[in-house]
């Protein structure tokens, strides 16, 4: 570019802030780091350059500036990971900041899990489209796309009863779905292990997940069961999406319970033969050995027929109490008993003193049996309390991980040291999941690659959904990355003491902004709704 004398007197007048922002064509240049391109390639030494949001140049030695340049010589630079399977939402209306969730190097998070979610709302009408807005007024700090849960569908329509939907309920529910695709949901999933969700028949979620096959968007079930009939799980869910057309995604996939861990060949010879089939048939999972869910998930699933009032009667009644003792007892039995068994977090004050407690030792404080402790807890809390379950696996877990259909979830919700988001005692995947993989199975266990397993945090989570432009470092794709130092990256959160960030992320970049910087935070929320690119095939 070449100025004329007045030009460059008017340059030189305006001082050096306006001649760097005349002389550099980019936002924001970082510099030198060791760049992954999401794809599953280990990586190469490159500049990559922002500008408008978006990723404008990636290259040895760029000689143009930025306005902000980012030193990574000696780090690791990667897409901003993609939270296949989160829970995020849960607190982020009280804190958009997403401290957990950015501290780990994720800037999208999929929201609209287990068959739950916010789609689509009590009133049935709420959209994709609503919800988005409503998150980005918040500002919201991370991307946020979002599934249709079939639950919520179901609740909505039919209600909590354990009975067949009628064939106008099905046409209703079908809609809702379609209704949600169309205004930009990502997929669709289901909670077969709960209510009402695993009141569903088969046909009913068939049909439910047919507005799926046009728009190659998944059918992703947290499936009917994860411990003793977890092939017939298996089975029933490559039937629903054979019977739909649409791929299949398996969520947080496990083999619970010590008697159950010999399944997982035969667990990968079924994923295999649906996708020799023609299924195309992939799967998540966390890093832990320990999952989390309801206390009313020790409890069989007839007992919940008919919502919370209903279940807390058969605790009492004659008719009942005995066979749902035994009935529970036998799940806590396959976990390895109540001490396999913490509870993270009640609504009772009252109770708070369990959180953070196995729930043997805590009934042990109040001289109570274990049983009898928990249906206190149910009571007292009217049933809403969480627990974290230790039954699964470390080697198990590493195949997980390594598979090449297998990607990296965290099954978990949006947390912070301090204010509105430090809340109970939770699972540490909310806190830990994404560097967790990256130091412990990446670097000590070597069960993977870190290239691979930068693929499965992003580029490949990003395939699945289809979500164009994400989770991949190319000219314009969207200026979502991380940068870490693959040397100490690491998790620090705990079953015990869960409410401590990673190390070894100083930066992460949402939308070519910075919100993590020299590992503290800064900027405003600069996350969006994202919809797949999808066409609709006839």
């Amino acid at each position: 570019m070449t100025l004329s004398r007045r030009e460059f007197v008017a340059l030189m007048a305006a001082g050096p802030a306006l001649r760097l922002q005349s002389a550099a064509p980019y936002d924001l240049v970082v510099r030198g780091g060791t760049v992954f391109d999401g794809s599953g390639a280990e990586g190469r030494v490159a500049d990559i350059a922002i500008r408008r949001g978006r990723i404008a140049a990636v290259a040895a030695g760029l000689r143009s500036r930025g306005v902000e340049e980012i030193d990574a010589k000696g780090l690791a630079v990667g897409p901003g990971f993609i939270d296949i399977h989160s829970h995020a939402d849960g607190t982020l209306f009280d804190d958009p900041s997403a401290e957990s969730v950015i501290r780990q190097g994720v800037t999208t998070a999929v929201i609209g899990q287990d068959g739950g979610g916010r789609l689509p709302g009590r009133d049935g009408t709420t959209t994709a489209s609503d919800l988005f807005a409503r998150f980005e007024a918040l500002p919201v700090a991370v991307n946020l796309a979002t599934m249709i849960g079939l639950g919520a569908v179901r609740r909505t329509v039919v209600g909590e009863a354990n009975r067949a939907a009628t064939r106008a309920e099905v046409v209703r529910m079908t809609r809702l779905v379609e209704a949600a695709l169309a205004a930009g949901a990502c997929g669709a999933s289901a909670g077969l292990e709960y209510a009402p969700g695993a009141f569903a028949s088969r046909a009913e979620l068939t049909a439910l997940c047919r507005p799926l096959a046009a728009r190659r968007l998944p059918y992703a079930p947290h499936m009917r069961n994860e411990d003793d009939t977890l092939l017939e799980a298996i089975d029933e869910s490559v039937a629903i999406a054979r019977g739909a057309g649409c791929p299949l995604h398996l969520s947080h996939l496990k083999t619970g319970g010590a008697r159950n861990w010999g399944k997982i060949d035969a667990v990968f010879e079924r994923i295999a033969s649906a996708r020799r089939a023609g299924i195309d048939t992939t799967f998540d999972r966390y890093p832990y050995v320990a999952w989390a869910t309801g206390l009313t998930n020790m409890f069989p699933i007839w007992s919940q027929d008919g919502g919370v009032e209903a279940f807390l009667r058969r605790l009492d009644d004659p008719a009942t109490a005995a066979r749902l003792k035994g009935e529970s007892l036998e799940k806590v039995e396959l976990v390895g008993g109540w001490h396999a068994v913490q509870i993270s977090n009640v609504d009772a004050e009252s109770d708070q003193d369990a959180e953070g407690k196995r729930l043997d030792d805590w009934a042990r404080a109040r001289r109570l049996d274990p049983y009898d402790a928990a249906l206190v807890l149910l009571r007292n809390n009217r049933t809403n309390v969480s627990i974290v379950v230790f039954a699964m696996s470390e080697d198990n877990l590493e195949r997980f991980l390594a598979h090449p259909k297998g990607m990296v979830c965290s099954d978990g919700g949006s947390f912070a040291e301090s204010g509105p988001a430090r809340v109970g005692h939770p699972h540490p995947r909310g806190l830990g999941t994404f560097p967790r993989v990256l130091g412990r199975y990446v670097r000590e266990r070597k069960a993977l690659t870190l290239g691979q397993a930068i693929h499965k945090m992003s580029g490949m989570p990003a395939a699945r959904l289809r979500l164009a432009g994400r989770g991949t470092i190319a000219v314009g794709a969207a200026a979502d990355l991380v940068v870490f130092d693959p040397e100490r990256v690491a998790d620090r959160a705990t079953f015990d003491s869960p409410f401590q960030y990673p190390v070894g992320i100083p930066t992460v970049i949402v939308n070519g902004a910075v919100a993590l910087r020299n590992g503290e935070r800064v900027g405003k929320g600069t996350g969006k709704g994202l919809r797949p690119n999808v066409r609709r095939r006839s």
